[in-house]
């Protein structure tokens, strides 16, 4: 089932290697050439190491976590090769990062069984994070149309998910969407039972209303909440972010890149690939990219002033904005994920934040951050439960 089937059905949706992960990059040594898996000139980070830690409510992850979504090429039909993606996660876990990002509808089922199979020596070591809520045959990966987060779907899911990715227990399960035919507190009292059971061990939410979240919340403590966020994608700033902060729940930026945007790789010309997803996205039509290249203008200046990557500016700049976010860039490419993990190092001063945010507000986002049917599935209420 490719993107476009997905989108049909309901479902959507870069430097130096450490000494410690040279024997990984020797395994690469037919695939990458040195100038690829090397920084790039004014590269900030000389160890593409994630040292920062970060708490999604108690459950601690670094603050550079690896999103999977693409690993089996479905969503920027990339057609990556397993074995390097495999190699991409165990490298990753070698350079710090802990949080690793997948769902069952990422495939489907695919990606869950390829990050269990990268990750199973090093099990104790990582948080692993995936979700649920799509009709999907959890056994057959079968697209059965809509939305599904009905208990009995929600635990025959979550026990395929434990096999396809060979552990006990997953550090957190997210719900995908808010289903609006399944009232939260259905959804929230099963993970409750499933985190006393301890298959699950953390609850979250994925682009939820904020009625939603706080209900959620007051059944079972939400940890962390995963929504889109990027410097071109701002909504989780009105409603969601002052949830969180007040409630103590954490936040996970999906796509902090802006599906690639926001690192420099796009201009006017860009050619996107037949079956990928952005040919769909208003940001990439061409009526919106000049407008949305100014904006990408200013964020290549501040990264020639900080001696960094287009790309460790844009996930610095969601890590400052408060020490309970963490960004979750996905790639299957080894050089973009050694300089995402560079991000870890760079930092603003206060000045620096008021003068870099103030460039950004006199350039303004040209275009919808995803196409409206997609977009109709975030900020979903859940309905009332009835007495």
């Amino acid at each position: 089932m490719n993107n476009f089937e997905l989108i049909q059905a309901g479902l959507s949706r870069r430097s130096f290697l450490r000494a410690r992960g040279l024997a990984g990059a020797a395994a690469l040594a037919n695939r990458f050439s040195f100038a690829e898996i090397a920084p790039k000139n004014g590269s900030h980070s000389s160890t593409a190491e994630v040292s920062g830690r970060r708490k999604l409510g108690t459950l601690e992850v670094s603050s550079v976590g690896l999103g999977c979504q693409d690993f089996t090429g479905t969503f920027y039909a990339t057609h990556p090769n397993r074995a390097d993606v495999i190699m991409l996660a165990r490298t990753a876990h070698e350079h710090g990062v802990t949080l690793f990002d997948a769902a069952e509808a990422y495939g489907p089922l695919e990606v869950e069984r390829i990050l269990g199979e990268a990750l199973a020596p090093v099990r104790s070591e990582v948080v692993y994070s995936s979700k649920f809520g799509w009709n999907i045959d959890p056994e057959t990966g079968k697209n059965l149309g809509g939305l599904n987060s009905r208990p009995e779907h929600i635990r025959r899911s979550i026990e395929a998910t434990l096999k396809r990715w060979r552990t006990d227990r997953m550090d957190l399960v997210y719900q995908h969407r808010v289903d609006p035919d399944v009232p939260i507190e259905d959804v929230a009292g099963t993970m409750k039972e499933l985190i006393a059971e301890g298959k699950v061990l953390h609850y979250g939410l994925s682009e939820p209303g904020p009625n939603t979240l706080r209900r959620a919340h007051a059944v079972q403590p939400v940890s962390a909440v995963q929504n889109e966020y990027s410097i071109m994608a701002r909504d989780p700033e009105t409603a969601i972010l002052p949830i969180c902060m007040e409630l103590g729940i954490g936040f996970v930026c999906w796509s902090p890149l802006a599906m690639g945007f926001l690192t420099g790789t796009i201009d006017q010309n860009t050619q996107l690939e037949r079956g990928d997803f952005r040919t769909m996205v208003p940001w990439f039509a061409p009526e919106n990219r000049p407008g949305n290249l100014a904006l990408v203008a200013v964020i290549n200046e501040w990264a020639r002033r900080k001696r960094a990557t287009p790309a460790q500016i844009s996930l610095a700049w969601l890590l400052a904005q408060g020490p309970w976010i963490v960004t979750i860039p996905g790639t299957t490419k080894m050089p973009h994920m050694l300089d995402n993990n560079g991000a870890d190092d760079v930092s603003f001063t206060s000045g620096e934040m008021q003068e870099f945010n103030a460039a950004l507000a006199r350039n303004p986002v040209h275009g919808a951050r995803l196409p409206a049917m997609v977009l109709s599935l975030s900020g979903v209420e859940a309905p009332a439960k009835s007495s």
